[in-house]
């Protein structure tokens, strides 16, 4: 640990810049603790807190407009790579829509502090097709605000953070043992997480070839778009279906029959929205209601070669 403070002291504009365009490309490494540190250190002059500002607002810059320009090529496919490989439950997707459609790009000011929020909101802010300028703007606002805060609290605290630091520079190898326990300790507790919410909607699943058994049966299943607002705008929803909104079952699903057929789909990951959504007509009486295994895209790959006059046929039969 000695020498990790001494390499801070002497590098350590260097080694912010690595660690925080890590973090903010969405590794999980904590890089707000290192910029306290920073600015602790920088209040006795190891550091240059300017340095430290500017380097940290690079590697922020960078990343956030990175991925701001992977979701302007990509779109919605990069939202949902972004929630696979993230350690926070799949609904981050689609709470971030809502966010971010209830703010739109000034949320960006403060998307640093939001865990997960921080990594999507720059692709969903391309997806959406905020323009580069205005992007930029408030991304710069937001590493600002986030870089100063962490340098801001290290600068004030400094005394106490010099006491912490010198502990673990007489702990040495122990230290570093301790720290890479708590990240471990994170990393367990975020996964744990993760399989907990996916236990939460276990649900049967229905295929798109078993939807085209039902409809070609006369059995007329309805379709629900379990989707965010936000997505919705940048993805048309399937002809005929219902909006669920959330909250209590919408009048149109409340008049069904109880043993309707009811499919919910969504467009994130492992269709959580829509198993959320499914499991909810359930409580309401509504035992066939059931997910679309692999949600709007599996529908679009599988009718979208079609003709259009196919796909007008087999969306009036499921509004009737």
């Amino acid at each position: 640990m000695a020498n990790l403070i001494l390499l801070l002291q002497q590098y350590g504009v260097l080694i912010v810049f690595a660690v925080v365009l890590v973090e903010q490309i969405g590794l999980p490494i904590p890089a707000f603790p290192l910029l306290i540190v920073a600015g602790a250190l920088s209040v006795d002059g190891d550091t240059s807190w300017a340095s430290v500002l500017v380097v940290s607002m690079v590697a922020c810059l960078i990343s956030d407009y990175f991925w701001f320009r992977a979701g302007r090529h990509y779109g919605k496919r990069i939202l949902k790579l972004l929630c696979r490989i993230s350690l926070s439950p799949d609904y981050c997707v689609s709470q971030t829509e809502d966010n971010f459609n209830r703010w739109g790009p000034k949320a960006l000011v403060v998307a640093k502090f939001i865990p997960g929020f921080n990594t999507i909101a720059p692709p969903l802010a391309g997806a959406m097709g905020t323009s580069n300028a205005r992007f930029l703007s408030f991304s710069i606002a937001g590493g600002l605000m986030w870089s100063g805060t962490g340098i801001g609290i290290g600068s004030f605290f400094h005394t106490s953070i010099d006491q912490v630091l010198d502990i673990l520079s007489t702990m040495g190898t122990t230290a570093l043992i301790v720290l890479g326990v708590l990240l471990l300790m994170f990393v367990s507790f975020k996964y744990v997480e993760r399989k907990r919410f996916h236990q939460s909607v276990q649900v049967d699943r229905i295929t798109v070839e078993e939807l085209q058994k039902l409809i070609d049966q006369g059995l007329e299943p309805v379709l629900v778009d379990a989707r965010s607002v936000t997505a919705q705008m940048l993805e048309p929803a399937i002809p005929g279906a219902l909006i669920f909104n959330g909250g209590e079952p919408i009048p149109a699903i409340a008049s069904l029959p109880k043993d309707r057929y009811i499919i919910v789909y969504c467009s994130c990951p492992n269709d959580v929205s829509a198993a959320h959504v499914a499991k909810e007509l359930h409580t309401h009486g509504y035992k066939r209601a059931k997910p679309l295994h692999g949600g709007l895209d599996a529908w679009n790959a599988a009718f979208a070669p079609a003709p259009l006059e196919v796909v007008e046929e087999l969306s009036q039969g499921i509004q009737q």
